[in-house]
C-alpha cells in the first residue's frame, strides 16, 4: 500500500490531483476555524467547554459532528456541507413523487445537470433557515447547555444588521463549500462532496480522543480506541459484502455485426442505502428534543419534558438503564427506514425491463415479470440482514462507549463510523483504478 502511494505521487497527473484535492482540504479546514463577524470567540470557547463537561446538546451533537466542530465554534462554515446533502436527499426522494423530476432523471446527463441546478437552489434556501435557527439557538443559549448566556453572550450585539450579516455569512460558506467539492470532482481524486464531509468527521476524531486520554485513564483510551477499530473492521467487511446476480445477454445482429453473447452481473450490496436510514432515524428522534428547546421549560419541566430529557437524551443520560428506549426506537427506526429507502432507490420493475430490452437474462429465470418478481426476492433478502447491520453498528458504539463511561466525550456514532469508511473505500478505489490504468499495483493489493 504504501509502494502504491509513492507510484501514485510519482505519476504527474495523479500527483497534481492529489495535491490539488489535499490544498482545497486545507482551505476548508481553515475555514471551519475562522470565526463568523459579530460572534465573540473568547465566551463561545469558555461555553464550548461547559457544555463538553456537561455533555453537548445531543440535539445538535451529530450536526456538529459532521461540521467538524464548526458548528459548536459558530465558524464561517459552521452549516458544513449538511445542507447540500440534506437537498440531496429530498431531491432523491421527490424524484419518485414529482414526474418532472423522475423525467429528467431518465433524460441522462443534461437531466442530472438540470437537478443538480435544483439541488443547489435547495442548498442556499436550507442554508438560510438553518443558519438563523442556529445563531437564535446560540443567542438565547440553548447551543451550549448550563452557560451563563449573559455573562457570557456569543454574540454582544444581536442587532439586526449583525444577524443578517452572519447569516449572509454562513450562507455564503455553504456556498463556497459546495463550489470545492465540485472543484475536487472535477479536478482532483472525484466524490468531492463525500470527501468534504470525510475531512469534517476526521477532524473530530484527535481532539476527541485526546480528551479521553486526559479526562480518562489511558487504559480506558486505549480500549475506547480498540472499541473502534474492531467496529471499523466490521463495517470494512460488511460494505464490501455484495450478492453478485449472473446476467446472460443473447447474441443479435445490428447490420452486419454481432452484438451480445456476453456474460456479466448486477451487483446487489448488502447495505444498498448506505448511511442514509441512520440520518433519517437520527433526525427523527431529535424531534422531541427540539421540541423541548421551542416549546418546553428548562427551569420548571412538565411532566413530557422530563420523561423526554430522561429517555431520548444519550447526552444526558448516559446508562444503559436509561438509554434503552432511545436504543430501541433507534433500531426499529433504522430497520423501517433502510426498507423504504431501498424500495425507492432500486426498482426491480425498471431493472427486468431494461435487460429484456437489450437482450439480457437471468440463467434459470424468464425474461420481464419472472425477473422482477426473483429481484424482490433477492432484494428483501439481503434487505433484512441490511437492515440489522446498520442498527448494530449505529447502536454498538453507543452501547460500548456508554461501557466505559467515555460516552459523553466521544460521540463517535454510526453515522461517522459508516460515513468514513465508505467515502474511504470509495476513493481508494478510485485511486487504484487511475493506477492500474498504468499498470501500477492498486492500494487493496
Amino acid at each position: 500500500m504504501l509502494t502504491a502511494f509513492i507510484r501514485a505521487f510519482r505519476t504527474p497527473d495523479l500527483r497534481k490531483k492529489l495535491l490539488f484535492t489535499l490544498g482545497i482540504i486545507a482551505l476548508f479546514r481553515f475555514g471551519s476555524s475562522l470565526p463568523a463577524p459579530g460572534i465573540d470567540q473568547s465566551n463561545v470557547s469558555h461555553c464550548a467547554g461547559v457544555a463538553a463537561q456537561s455533555g453537548l446538546a445531543s440535539t445538535l451533537q451529530i450536526v456538529d459532528l459532521l461540521s467538524g466542530n464548526a458548528l459548536k465554534y459558530m465558524s464561517v462554515f459552521a452549516l458544513g456541507i449538511m445542507p447540500y446533502i440534506t437537498a440531496s436527499i429530498i431531491l432523491q426522494l421527490l424524484t419518485v413523487v414529482i414526474p418532472r423530476l423522475e423525467t429528467l432523471k431518465n433524460e441522462g446527463q443534461a437531466g442530472q445537470a438540470k437537478i443538480t441546478q435544483y439541488t443547489r437552489y435547495l442548498t442556499i434556501g436550507l442554508a438560510v433557515l438553518q443558519s438563523t435557527g442556529y445563531i437564535e439557538l446560540a443567542r438565547s443559549g440553548t447551543l451550549f447547555p448550563n452557560c451563563d448566556i449573559n455573562t457570557y453572550p456569543i454574540i454582544p450585539h444581536a442587532s439586526v444588521f449583525s444577524i443578517a450579516t452572519m447569516v449572509t455569512t454562513m450562507v455564503a460558506g455553504t456556498a463556497v463549500i459546495m463550489w470545492m467539492g465540485e472543484l475536487i470532482t472535477d479536478r482532483g481524486v472525484g466524490n468531492g462532496m463525500s470527501v468534504m464531509i470525510f475531512t469534517q468527521v476526521i477532524a473530530v476524531i484527535p481532539g476527541e480522543l485526546l480528551t479521553i486520554f486526559q479526562t480518562k485513564k489511558a487504559f480506558t483510551g486505549i480500549l475506547s480506541v480498540l472499541v473502534v477499530f474492531v467496529v471499523i473492521a466490521f463495517v470494512v467487511f460488511m460494505e464490501q459484502a455484495q450478492r453478485r446476480i449472473p446476467v446472460q445477454y443473447a447474441k443479435r445482429m445490428v447490420g452486419r455485426r454481432m452484438y451480445g453473447g456476453t456474460s456479466t452481473y448486477i451487483p446487489m450490496k448488502v447495505n444498498l442505502a448506505g448511511v442514509i436510514p441512520v440520518i433519517f432515524a437520527s433526525s427523527l428522534l431529535y424531534i422531541p428534543q427540539l421540541a423541548i428547546s421551542l416549546f418546553g421549560s428548562q427551569t420548571h419541566p412538565q411532566g413530557w419534558v422530563s420523561w423526554v430529557q430522561r429517555y431520548l437524551e444519550v447526552g444526558n443520560s448516559g446508562t444503559l438503564s436509561t438509554m434503552w428506549i432511545y436504543l430501541l426506537a433507534f433500531f426499529v427506526l433504522i430497520i423501517a427506514f433502510t426498507f423504504f429507502y431501498v424500495s425507492i432507490t432500486f426498482n426491480p420493475v425498471e431493472v427486468a425491463d431494461n435487460m429484456k430490452k437489450y437482450g439480457g437474462f437471468i440463467p434459470g429465470i424468464r425474461p420481464g415479470r419472472p425477473t422482477a418478481e426473483y429481484l424482490s426476492y433477492v432484494l428483501t433478502r439481503l434487505t433484512a440482514p441490511g437492515s440489522l447491520y446498520l442498527g448494530l453498528v449505529a447502536l454498538f458504539p453507543l452501547v460500548a462507549l456508554a461501557q466505559l463511561g467515555v460516552g459523553n466525550q466521544f460521540p463517535f456514532s454510526g453515522v461517522s463510523l459508516l460515513i468514513m469508511v465508505g467515502v474511504g473505500l470509495d476513493t481508494v478505489k478510485q485511486i487504484e483504478s487511475q493506477l492500474q490504468q498504468r499498470n501500477y499495483e492498486g492500494f487493496l493489493r
